[in-house]
């Protein structure tokens, strides 16, 4: 492995290369384009869920809970599954500057079509996104990597991901204030154009960097103990497509579904094959190789309760923010906020056009029994009616906003997490890797027990939270994944053999596929859980679980990433 990646150094060199002082240009090329990329995804997937669950009077689809969390578990995972697929078209055929071009080219087209009306176009629109993301996503972050391959440049891999990854959070910050102030003056279809709009930046600007980016695009050769194309449809696209075929008419063959929707069944079966594919990489792999593999998937099982916790971002979270938390703006900032379009004006009147179960919501009444409440949006079916508007109108903030919570305490804590550990390093007392993923795991569980406490802060059936326990509970998971998704990022490209590292990033993101559909999975069950508290302590007994595990593994990983780096 390492001379593997000395040949590439030294190719490098003979290029006429020069060596860097600080960071090279291509590292803001790749920051501007991930930074618009982000703007548009986080943009569409932030208001996703509400634009399903929203009724068809008001432009919406008018899916129930149940239905939206399906569609959303289904199109997240999809959304990290697809990246398996584009990091190795990458590694062994296009290379990854032709993979980003049309990745991003695929994302913007299939923003665009999301804001055409019908369900043709929507399904279309989502093909298109999950597709651009497999051929985006993995290749940005491989080339960053094999750019900070350099022998001059290696000492700040971990740095240029920090900074990178600030990029991610800067367009996940400000595109959903612009996705509140489209949707609520002018409709959801304006919205989703916006994205298309992001992205089209992204690709121009990469266009006109590429040639900054060239040194990280290097050719990789096919060894003989990696398996061609050929066997790989045969022994991994074919078989996931036939399991998950399998899976989708599973409940029919044993009268229920196992994982709550055949389309959980399909997308778990699917998975099967192309982890005994990657299963398949470690056996083959030479002894040197397989202490850095043993390593990275040992980190990407653990880490899969981590992104799990991190996806109730688009279930869990957003349905908490939209139905369970009080979300009035003060009068005399509504002002302010309606001209920022951060206020979304809802109604106690019931639509005409509403079906049946587009707005229900199990309610319980003073003697504890469940009550149908129809007609009316799902906030005021926990607000009493005391509360309710006088004129009928409630001014609120919109929805997803909340989802700028996080990419902003990213932002603002970023420095200082950085800052605390250059003051330790500097005294010999940094924790490794692992120790610090590990800690970033039992962050992201106490956030989810801070929402326990949020549940049980108030009947919610009968009333709302406060807002600033989702916002607490953001902070707090924020500074949990400052240990661990940078970082993860950065021990893809550290312990990967050179040759498949995309196809290791396409790995990364599987676990993500598995998390996000397991997220998804979990929200359909949310209006299942009558005690909301036992869908919060499901996370925290999980993380707690996972950060014990990689606490225990913390000195043997750390050792690997020793060995292969020089660093810890």
């Amino acid at each position: 492995m390492e001379q593997e990646q000395e040949v590439d150094l030294s190719a490098m060199q003979m290029a006429g290369v020069p060596p860097k002082k600080g960071h090279p240009r291509s590292l803001w090329i790749l920051f501007g384009t991930e930074m618009w990329e982000r703007f548009g995804y986080y943009l569409m997937v932030g208001i996703f869920f509400l634009y399903l669950v929203d009724p068809m009077s008001h432009g919406g689809k008018g899916f129930t809970v149940k239905m939206a969390a399906d569609l959303v578990g289904s199109f997240i995972a999809l959304v990290y599954l697809a990246p398996f697929i584009g990091g190795m078209m990458a590694d062994r055929y296009l290379g990854y500057r032709k993979a980003i071009i049309i990745g991003s080219s695929l994302l913007a087209a299939g923003y665009y079509t999301l804001a055409i009306p019908g369900d043709t176009a929507l399904y279309v629109a989502l093909l298109m996104i999950i597709v651009g993301n497999g051929f985006f996503k993995p290749n940005i972050s491989t080339l960053l990597g094999n750019i900070y391959n350099r022998a001059d440049l290696k000492p700040k891999k971990d740095v240029a991901y920090n900074i990178f990854y600030m990029g991610i959070n800067i367009g996940a910050f400000v595109c959903n204030f612009v996705a509140a102030y489209l949707r609520n003056h002018y409709g959801w279809g304006y919205a989703f154009a916006a994205a298309g709009v992001g992205m089209t930046i992204a690709l121009v600007w990469f266009l006109f960097g590429m040639k900054h980016v060239k040194e990280g695009d290097i050719k990789k050769t096919v060894h003989k103990e990696d398996m061609p194309m050929s066997k790989i449809f045969g022994y991994v696209f074919l078989p996931a497509m036939i399991t998950a075929t399998f899976g989708w008419f599973l409940n029919k063959m044993i009268g229920h579904t196992i994982f709550g929707t055949p389309s959980n069944d399909a997308f778990m079966c699917a998975c099967v094959p192309i982890i005994i594919f990657y299963i398949g990489i470690y056996t083959r792999a030479t002894k040197e190789d397989k202490r850095g593999l043993g390593a990275l998937f040992a980190f990407f099982i653990v880490s899969i309760v981590f992104w799990v916790i991190y996806n109730q971002n688009s279930t869990g979270l957003t349905i908490w923010a939209d139905q369970y938390t009080a979300r009035k703006m003060p009068e005399s900032m509504q002002g302010i906020g309606n001209s920022l379009g951060m206020i979304q004006t809802i109604s106690t009147k019931p639509d005409s056009v509403t079906k049946i179960d587009e707005f229900f919501r199990p309610v319980l009444d003073a003697n504890g029994h469940t009550q149908q409440v129809l007609g009316t949006n799902p906030y005021f079916q926990n607000l009493p009616k005391a509360d309710w508007p006088k004129d009928g109108n409630e001014h609120l903030i919109s929805t997803e906003i909340f989802q700028s919570i996080n990419p902003f305490f990213i932002i603002f804590l970023t420095p200082i997490v950085v800052g605390f550990f250059t003051w330790l390093s500097k005294r010999k007392r940094e924790p490794n890797t692992p120790t610090k993923i590990g800690g970033g795991m039992m962050i992201a569980g106490l956030s989810s027990l801070l929402m326990l406490f949020a549940v049980l802060s108030t009947n919610v059936y009968h009333n709302k939270a406060e807002m600033y326990w989702i916002i607490c509970t953001y902070a707090l998971f924020t500074l949990g994944e400052l240990l661990v998704s940078p970082i993860g990022l950065s021990m893809v490209s550290k312990l990967s053999p050179p040759r498949i590292t995309a196809l290791m990033m396409g790995c990364w993101f599987l676990v993500n596929a598995i998390a996000g559909k397991v997220a998804g999975l979990m929200g359909t069950f949310w209006d299942s859980f009558t005690d909301k508290t036992n869908y919060f302590l499901i996370l925290v007994i999980a993380a707690g679980v996972a950060s014990a595990v990689m606490f225990a593994m913390s000195k043997w990983i750390g050792a690997v990433v020793k060995e292969k780096t020089g660093a810890n």
